[in-house]
């Protein structure tokens, strides 16, 4: 497989199915924003972290790449002439969020109340989770906003909402792993 094509030297590239649009098309900062946050749960993964949540960043990631090929696939391109899917894999499904939701469910089990909003940081590992938080939120605002123009699978935005609740209770839960801890946000009163 040839790495350099030359079809996007003049800013331009392809989607799904054929369809030629700028490299700043909506569509294509969705699902570049969505291989970022993959870039990062990788950074994360590559963490000193249990092997349960090693795991579950996994199955994410093999979950993101799913979800930037639906993001990358225009309505209009979805089904073939001959009646079939063009996009041959498993899309993401309510079960793959309900999978995120155990998870979030199991983590807090551990965790004490929040009482206070909680200042990103405090050690390394922590950190690159909320990154990966905050590039999941950014994801999820470009596909909302994707779908108000060009409609898109109901299941993708649900998907990276759930997805970065699951990072906020992961960087909790890594920061009493670390033992670490939290530091509340507190305003100052005037």
């Amino acid at each position: 497989m040839k790495i350099y094509t030359k079809t996007g030297d003049k800013g331009q590239t392809s989607l799904y199915g054929g369809t030629r649009v700028p490299k700043y098309h909506l569509r294509i900062e969705a699902y570049g924003t969505v291989d970022e946050l993959n870039s990062h749960i990788g950074l994360l993964k590559d963490q000193k972290i249990t092997e349960p949540t090693a795991k579950t960043l996994l199955k994410v990631q093999n979950e993101l790449f799913t979800l930037g090929a639906m993001l990358a696939t225009p309505p209009e391109k979805e089904t073939l002439k001959n009646g079939k899917e063009r996009l041959n894999i498993p899309k993401i499904t309510a079960s793959d969020i309900q999978y995120l939701e155990n998870e979030i469910d199991t983590m807090q089990q551990s965790l004490p109340q929040m009482t206070h909003f909680v200042l990103p940081g405090g050690h390394q590992t922590v950190s690159f989770c909320h990154i990966a938080r905050c590039i999941c939120r950014r994801a999820e605002r470009l596909s909302v906003q994707l779908n108000e123009n060009d409609p898109i699978n109901d299941h993708i935005i649900m998907y990276l909402n759930r997805l970065s609740d699951y990072l906020f209770v992961l960087a909790r839960k890594l920061t009493y792993d670390n033992h670490v801890e939290e530091i509340p946000w507190l305003p100052s009163k005037n």
